[in-house]
């Protein structure tokens, strides 16, 4: 049966099945009934195993791989919350073991229990775990997350540009976000052409009806706008037969198009049973047959989401219409003002050409710093002083020059690339605050040279270096970057053209 590897490799279109593994003997009993078909509508079928998913009940992707009666090709997902760099390589043998060489690489959602100013919680953020997967795995088959279905420029863009980066690490295709609004499909496989080199979109799907909208309403970076729900609530009250075979036809619709526009292959959730395949092939067939051109998917796309007497059907959230090559934003005052300070700051005490530099350099290369007391007093010094700031969570490898001056530490999740897809209208996925990649994405518009700083891929902090001074290592040979070569300003250049 052909892997997922070799299907991208020949240009096939792909099916991935997702299954979520629960000790259940029903689940994969169902699980082994689907994927003996090999195959839906001739595409060949990968199984693609979450991990910590839900519960923490949840068996991992290796222990379910193991608890498969037969041998099928397999995409393993790699969720990097609550993980260090040494889970990650762990994990890498215990799948060369078992002969796995397919890894869906993410960030992960908000890890179950973590609450904003509770104990922390560490997140491998997935570009740095990309880097780290390709330097000790060059061969294997890479993909990461990609979430287009934003509606503010300021997460539109940084989803965009944080993309860019996954590619830069090594990524070997995107696998979209859950989401209905064709239009984002469409902005995403633009977006990808538009890349060096561009790599195949696998889109996640679902068959959406009322109920199950009002559970995606609660899933991080999944939009269900309010005339969706409105739409689905009528479909279910003719009937809930009614509302299945619609959600059928959508799916198959959606799968029919994305295969038409480019799309290397579809990602499917919520498909549980043989006979739900079983349908769903079917349904694809009646669409291939019926529709031979995009004037025709598009009357019979606006029929599957219309019902008499309900709305038009909006995809995007109420007063939220950006769309990729939109500049809606400026930096505020304070914080073209604050990037620009700041630089000027960071230039005077660690640029190493300017008195103070020197002197400052002198100073934190003085032995008593090396000393366990002396380390724990510089520590102190150094947080006392940025944590007003910045809000500084001193981690021991100093990372504002290139986040802008916004401290990743800010992020519950600790992300210094970029956002999680996890932001709804510029909100963080714990619902605090303002994501602080939007900050970032806003402030890059204000210093174009400070900008180019935050194009480098920034490795993860290792445990050993926290809560410590980063003083010491500025003044050093401490690289603070996954790469080595530094950001071009033709790459800002085209990375400006993208998000506007």
């Amino acid at each position: 049966m052909p892997t997922l590897k070799t299907a991208l490799r020949q240009g096939r279109f792909a099916c991935i099945l997702e299954f979520v593994p629960k000790p259940s003997a029903a689940r994969f009993d169902a699980l082994a009934s689907m994927m003996g078909r090999r195959e839906l509508c001739g595409w060949p079928m990968t199984v693609s195993i979450g991990d910590r998913v839900g519960s923490r009940l949840d068996l991992s992707p290796l222990e379910a791989h193991a608890s498969l009666a037969h041998p099928v090709p397999t995409l393993l997902h790699f969720s990097g919350k609550d993980r260090e760099r040494q889970d990650l390589l762990a994990q890498l043998e215990r799948m060369d073991a078992a002969g796995l060489d397919q890894l869906l690489v993410l960030t992960g959602d908000r890890l179950q229990g973590h609450e904003p100013g509770a104990h922390p919680v560490r997140y491998l953020e997935s570009v740095a775990a990309l880097a780290i997967i390709r330097r000790a795995r060059p061969d294997w088959l890479l993909g990461a997350a990609l979430n287009p279905f934003k509606y503010h420029e300021e997460e539109g863009g940084a989803q965009y540009f944080k993309a860019a980066k996954k590619l830069r690490a090594s990524a070997d295709f995107l696998d979209l976000q859950l989401g209905f609004d064709m239009a984002k499909h469409v902005e995403a496989w633009q977006w990808m052409q538009g890349q060096p080199t561009p790599k195949p979109l696998i889109a996640c799907l679902i068959a959406v009806t009322h109920g199950r909208a009002k559970m995606l309403q609660h899933v991080a970076g999944v939009t269900v706008s309010a005339s969706m729900l409105r739409m689905l609530e009528a479909e279910t009250e003719v009937s809930k037969a009614f509302a299945q075979r619609r959600s059928l036809r959508r799916l198959a619709l959606q799968i029919t198009q994305l295969q038409r526009i480019g799309y290397a292959g579809v990602h499917l959730s919520g498909v549980h049973e043989l006979e739900q395949i079983t349908a769903l092939e079917a349904a694809i067939q009646a669409c291939q047959a019926e529709i031979d051109d995009q004037a025709q998917w598009q009357a019979a796309w606006d029929e599957a989401w219309h019902m008499p007497g309900v709305a038009p059907v909006d995809f995007r959230p109420e007063r939220a219409h950006w769309a990729l090559g939109q500049a809606q934003v400026e930096p505020s005052f304070k914080e073209a003002t604050r990037v620009r300070l700041l630089s000027a700051l960071h230039h005077q005490v660690f640029g190493g050409t300017t008195p103070l530099s020197r002197a400052f350099a002198w100073l934190v290369r003085r032995p008593l710093w090396r000393s366990a007391r002396g380390g724990r007093w510089l520590h102190r010094l150094e947080r006392a002083a940025k944590r007003p700031l910045v809000g500084c969570d001193t981690c021991g490898r100093c990372r504002l020059e290139q986040t802008l001056y916004v401290c990743p530490e800010t992020c519950p999740k600790g992300l210094a690339n970029g956002p999680c897809g996890g932001t709804r209208l510029n909100r963080c996925e714990f619902g605090d605050r303002e994501c602080i990649h939007s900050v970032r994405y806003r402030t890059a518009k204000a210093d174009r040279v400070a900008a180019l700083a935050s194009e480098a891929l920034i490795d993860c902090v290792e445990v050993e270096s926290r809560h410590r001074s980063s003083w010491p290592g500025w003044f050093g040979a401490t690289q603070h970057t996954v790469e080595p070569e530094a950001a071009q300003p033709e790459n800002m250049n085209r990375l400006e053209h993208e998000v506007r």
